[in-house]
Formats: C-alpha cells, sequence, structure tokens
C-alpha cells in the first residue's frame, strides 16, 4: 500500500494512533484533510486504514460488525475478518491494510489473511509506515516522551520523508 501513513504506539500505559489527511490519486493531492482513523465498539477499538477509501469503510463495517459479534473481543474480531477477507471473492479484491488496537492488543490485518501482531508495542502501514516505525521504535526504545509525543514526532520524520504523507494529522487515543 502507498499513499498514507498510520502509525500505532501503545507506551507507558497509552495507546495512540495517528494518521496523515493526505488523499492521492496518481500524481494529484485531492484532500489534505482526510480522517483515516475511526472508533469502534462503543470508542474503546481504535482503526486506521491505508489503501482505497472505498474498500477501507467496507472493512470497518465489516470489523465492526465482528466485534458486535464476538462482544468486543478484538482479536476474535480480527480473525474472523481475516479469515473472511481471503477466502470471499468479493472481499478479496479490496485494497487496504488495516491497524486495529484496544488497550491490550494490536493488529496490522491484510487481504493475504495475516493478522500481524507486534513484537514491541509499534505498528505502522503505508508509504511512510516504515519511517514512521523506525522513528517510533527508536523513540519509545530511547526517550522519555510519552505515547503522543512520539507517535507526533515519528508521523513528521515521515512526512518529512514520504511525498504521500502531509502534516495534518488525526491523532486518536486510548
Amino acid at each position: 500500500m502507498h499513499a498514507t501513513t498510520v502509525l500505532c504506539v501503545r507506551h507507558q500505559g497509552k495507546l495512540v494512533m495517528a494518521a496523515d489527511g493526505q488523499v492521492t490519486f496518481q500524481n494529484t493531492v485531492l484532500k489534505h484533510t482526510a480522517k483515516k482513523i475511526r472508533r469502534l465498539y462503543n470508542e474503546k477499538i481504535l482503526a486506521g486504514f491505508a489503501g482505497a477509501t472505498s474498500d477501507a469503510f467496507a472493512l470497518f463495517q465489516r470489523f465492526e460488525a465482528k466485534l458486535e459479534e464476538y462482544n468486543g473481543n478484538i482479536s476474535r474480531a480480527a480473525v474472523e475478518l481475516s479469515k473472511d477477507w481471503r477466502t470471499d471473492k468479493v472481499l478479496r479484491r479490496l485494497e487496504a491494510m488495516l491497524i486495529v488496537a484496544n488497550e491490550e492488543k494490536m493488529y496490522i490485518l491484510s487481504g493475504t489473511g495475516d493478522i500481524i501482531e507486534p513484537d514491541e508495542n509499534v505498528l505502522a502501514i503505508g508509504s511512510g509506515g516504515p519511517y514512521a516505525m523506525a522513528a517510533a521504535l527508536a523513540l519509545s526504545r530511547d526517550t522519555q516522551l510519552d505515547a503522543r509525543a512520539i507517535v507526533e514526532k515519528a508521523m513528521a520524520i515521515a512526512a518529512e520523508i514520504c511525498i504521500y504523507t502531509n502534516t495534518n494529522f488525526c491523532i486518536e487515543e486510548l
């Protein structure tokens, strides 16, 4: 996936997710202030997307339905969505990735059936994801910054490097 950066960090008891606001189509910036993060399941779960917007909205709806079906169990909802995503002929064509997180768990979900839980409490997706993740890992290991400050600084670094990432960040905390 290219054309965005979504970063999620759990640090010192706080969970923070951020996404840039840039929407591009080919080589044109169409929007600067898109909201790529949603609060789900009574605002207890954060979900962010990279990829095609309409596909991401479809996945948000399906993930939220799974959360309702499994009483907010993020792990079970992630597994069930991933199974559907991989096996359903229509869902399989969706071009997006999700980061979903609550106070205990965080995962990357992809259409290939991947459910990735990090070794460390940092996840990122999108074209600027590797830059944001590297910066967030370094900051979380070697500074006393809180989770929000780590996310803000890491996203700013990604925006300096990735042309598909801007500095209009949407930041959500649990």
